[in-house]
Order: structure tokens, then sequence, then C-alpha cells
């Protein structure tokens, strides 16, 4: 076994993959080091803007220390405009896990993908208000929801309902149980200069909403459902572990005949080829069809050949454990 590579050696490297990913002017968002899958587990640095997010990984945390002491001369040296930088800490108390600035005095509020503009609260909850992994399904949804009536599940700051309106949908409604959340998602389309139609911010339970949406005969051409790994409420159970294709089939009667389902899979024992063949199982009857696998960006799927596969289930033919599949759904009628 060869000895470990020093922490500025495995940044570097990562640094040198994502060059011609890099935003000179600072207004994108980029996952610059994946530790699960670059060398050093402990740690993932994030940049949203010109702000560095830095993932302390470690259990207990205070192995990570090392880590963020190393990670963060090395960025402020090399990633010029760099204006705060906030560590987050995954096993910390609820201050820790929401981030602590070590660098700087605010956080962006900001960033831009792909021409359209994201409201951002990096302190909000563990998370960061704004999913990196999702930009190739946001991609698609500006280029092909013109005129097209979107209903965004589980939408947490919706970003993805975003991206639509953005391309011309003519309606989004955004769903999640946080109205936090859905406020962030207004931020953005005020950001954009998209007009926020109140009654399409539902904040609600995802169960009795969807029934009551069913109830109305609401129809549309999308639906985004991007639900957590598992979540349990007196309303309903999410889990996409043991079962993954309840809340598609609970989903396709609100879609119109020939509209497309986005269905996301992020469980890390979840393998790719299991969950491809219960897609395939419910398209055997003809009224399912897998139009295509939506790709996770290269900054996040960057891994260094030489390291064992990081994740415990194997995502191929998905190129992460965040699977993205685009279903096309008819309807006998």
């Amino acid at each position: 076994m060869r000895p470990p590579e020093p922490l500025e050696t495995l940044l570097e490297r990562a640094l040198t993959r994502r060059a011609f990913l890099l935003d000179e002017n600072r207004q994108s968002a980029l996952r610059l080091f994946n530790g699960f899958s670059e060398g050093a587990p402990n740690l993932i640095a994030d940049l949203f803007a010109a702000t560095l997010v830095l993932h302390n990984y470690a259990d207990p945390p205070l192995e990570g220390i090392a880590a963020l002491r190393a990670a963060e001369p090395f960025y402020r040296e090399r990633l010029h405009g760099l204006k705060a930088i906030l560590v987050k800490t995954r096993r910390g108390s609820e201050a820790e896990k929401r981030g602590l600035l070590t660098f700087g005095e605010t956080p962006a509020t900001h960033i831009r993908e792909n021409g359209v503009r994201y409201a951002l609260n990096l302190t909000i909850n563990r998370d960061t208000s704004f999913y990196m992994d999702t930009r190739n399904l946001r991609r698609w949804a500006l280029e092909n929801l013109r005129g097209k009536s979107v209903l965004n599940t589980f939408a947490y700051t919706g970003s993805l309902g975003v991206a639509a309106l953005a391309g011309g949908a003519a309606r989004v409604v955004q769903l999640d149980r946080n109205r936090e959340f859905l406020n962030l998602a207004k931020d953005s389309c005020t950001l954009n200069g998209l007009p926020i139609v109140k009654a399409d911010y539902l904040a609600a339970d995802f169960f009795p909403a969807i029934s009551a949406l069913k109830k109305q005969g609401q129809r549309f051409d999308c639906v985004f459902l991007d639900p957590p790994f598992f979540s349990a409420t007196s309303k309903g159970r999410v889990d996409l572990e043991t079962d993954p294709v309840r809340l598609i089939n609970k989903l396709r009667p609100l879609i119109n005949s020939g509209g497309w389902l986005a269905a996301i899979n992020n469980g890390l024992f979840v393998s790719g080829a299991e969950y491809l063949e219960l897609l395939e199982s419910l398209c055997a009857d003809g009224f399912l069809q897998i139009e295509r696998l939506i790709p996770v960006p290269e900054d996040f799927t960057a891994r260094d050949d030489s390291l064992p596969l990081p994740y415990p289930a194997d995502p191929a033919p998905f190129n992460h454990p965040t699977k993205i599949a685009l279903l096309r759904v008819l309807h006998k009628n």
C-alpha cells in the first residue's frame, strides 16, 4: 500500500481537474474537492460565488481539523477574489452544522448558473440551500419546458422550478413542507424578474398535497421528484432504499399523457443496476418509458482512479449515486 499523499497535493490535483470549469468572475457554484472519491474522506470543498464552503465529515469532528487547517490557506492562495469561508461540521452542534465563518464577513447570497440567478442561504440548514449535483437537470428544464406546466415536489429551495420558469414554463407549482425554503425560491424568482404566483407555493406535506391536487383534477406536463433518502411523518413515509418506486406511481396520474417525470434517487445503498431494473419493471405495461438518464456533472464525479469505488453500491449505469432518470408518461386515453 502506498503512503497517503499530503492533502495539499490532493487539493492541487482536484483543482487542476476542474480548471476548465472555474468561473474567474466568481458567480457560479462548483464542487472543488470531493474527499470521498479524491483521497481525503473527511473533507468536501464547495465554491458558491466568492464563498468557499468546507464540509467536515470526520467522526469525531476533531479528526477533521487538520484537513480544514490545510485547506483554508490552500484555497485562499489559489482562489483569487475569495471573500468568505464557511465551515460546516456534519456531526457538530446545530450552529456548526449550519456553518461558522472562519474568514470574511458575509457569505454569498446568490449564484449564477446557465444564465439563471439562484438565491442562497448557505446557513439555512446543514445543506447549503442549493444542490449542485442536479445542474444538468436544471439545464434540461431551462431548455425543454417552455409553455409547459410543472410540479416540483420536495422542492427544497425550488431551483428546478426556477429553472423551468426561467426557460418559459407557463406555470410552476413548488411543493415543500418548509415555508422558509419556499421563500428562497421566491427570492430566486425576484432575482430573475420572474412572476411570483403565491398560490403556486404549497407549504404542505407531500402526501395530502398530492391527494388534493388529484381531487382538484390538476395535471402537469412535467413533475420533478427529488425526495430525501428517508423521511417519515404522520402523513406518510419516504424510503428510497426499500421502496423507491412508490412515489413514482403516486405521481403518474398527475402527469399529462406524453409528459415527463424526472425521478431522482440519491440512495447510497441503492445500486444503479437495481434502480434501473425497478424503473424498467414499471415500464413493462407500456405506459412509462425511460427517455434518458441525466448524468451528474463532472465536478461531482471526479475521482482518483487508483482508489477503490467510494460508494457502498455501484451506481452504474448512472455515473453517481444521485441517479437521475427522465421518464415519459403515457395514458390509455
